[in-house]
């Protein structure tokens, strides 16, 4: 492990866990009878990416609160088509099945036993946790996530990429700058601004009624970022007349639309050791036991330092 450059590697947990509950076949139970196909798949994934980028830092960012109450407050349809319950006095509760939610902490315990941190903000989801770290790095990172909206903390010059996993992991993207730009006509820099001009339904990110991808694109291409296009709306100098009109009638989502999509970068979070180092090979295997996690913690095990 001295030998490798440094890199550290952030996890978007739930993205992760999500893709591997649905991706791997519900064949195999832990002895009490619970499902570990999202465990076993997780690890599977995290054995495959610390194999194939070679990290030598690792976290698994967790999203203590899915939904955040501020976010809710300045947009109300943020990710309101996934509650399932409401709650006044903490994070309302998602629509996660069963088989999956009695696996988060099998998941959580497995991450332990392996020695890789678990980090959370109260209030923040784990996008916040990772534009953090991101920022905070001062290393080469890569950020593994299914989401669209982590392309916003893409950065060349910091060696800031996106592993994105929407095509499964057989089909892993590397998304740099270039990718961003030949994919959606923007620079990673912009992609939040693009994200609140175009919307997005899995989000509840309802955007700017008739403007596009391309209408989005080409007036960011214009005016570099969303307050150069509501500037140029209000004095006539951009766009088209429809798409000011459009820009200037979408006012108070556009005031409030920015705050939600982007990221935090400055959260105070715990603090932890995100190291790879050698795991407790007993405790690991004493672990899978107990969950019958098999050849998932085999692969894992042979993919971390010794």
């Amino acid at each position: 492990m001295a030998s490798r450059r440094e890199k550290l590697l952030l996890l978007d947990t739930a993205s992760l866990y999500f893709r591997a509950f649905y991706g791997v076949p519900d064949k195999v139970k832990a002895p009490d009878g619970t499902s570990v196909n999202a465990a076993r798949g997780l690890l599977d994934m995290i054995a495959k990416l610390v194999t194939a980028y070679e990290p030598t830092r690792l976290v698994a960012c967790w999203d203590d609160d899915w939904r955040p109450a501020w976010r809710v407050d300045l947009l109300p349809s943020y990710k309101a088509h996934r509650v399932v319950e409401a709650v006044e006095t903490g994070p309302d509760v998602e629509e996660v099945p069963d088989p999956l939610e009695a696996q988060l902490p099998v998941i959580r315990a497995a991450l332990e036993v392996l020695g890789i941190p678990i980090s959370g903000a109260s209030d923040h989801e784990a996008d916040d946790v990772i534009g953090t770290l991101a920022t905070r790095a001062d290393v080469p990172v890569d950020i593994v996530t299914g989401d669209r909206d982590l392309f916003q903390l893409v950065d060349d010059d910091r060696g800031i990429r996106v592993v994105y996993t929407a095509r499964g992991m057989s089909n892993l993207e590397i998304v740099d700058d270039a990718a961003v730009v030949s994919k959606y006509g923007v620079h990673a820099a912009q992609y939040a601004d693009f994200a609140a001009l175009r919307g997005d339904p899995s989000d509840g990110l309802p955007g700017v009624a008739g403007i596009g991808e391309k209408s989005a694109a080409s007036l960011l291409a214009a005016c570099a970022t969303l307050d150069g296009i509501r500037a140029a709306a209000a004095d006539g100098s951009a766009g088209t007349p429809a798409q000011r009109a459009k820009i200037l009638a979408a006012s108070d989502y556009l005031d409030v639309a920015p705050t939600v999509v982007r990221v935090a970068r400055d959260l105070d979070l715990a603090p932890f050791d995100d190291r790879l180092r050698p795991v407790d090979h007993d405790a690991a295997v004493a672990l899978a036991d107990t969950w019958n996690l098999g050849s998932s913690m085999t692969r894992v095990l042979a993919a971390l330092p010794r």
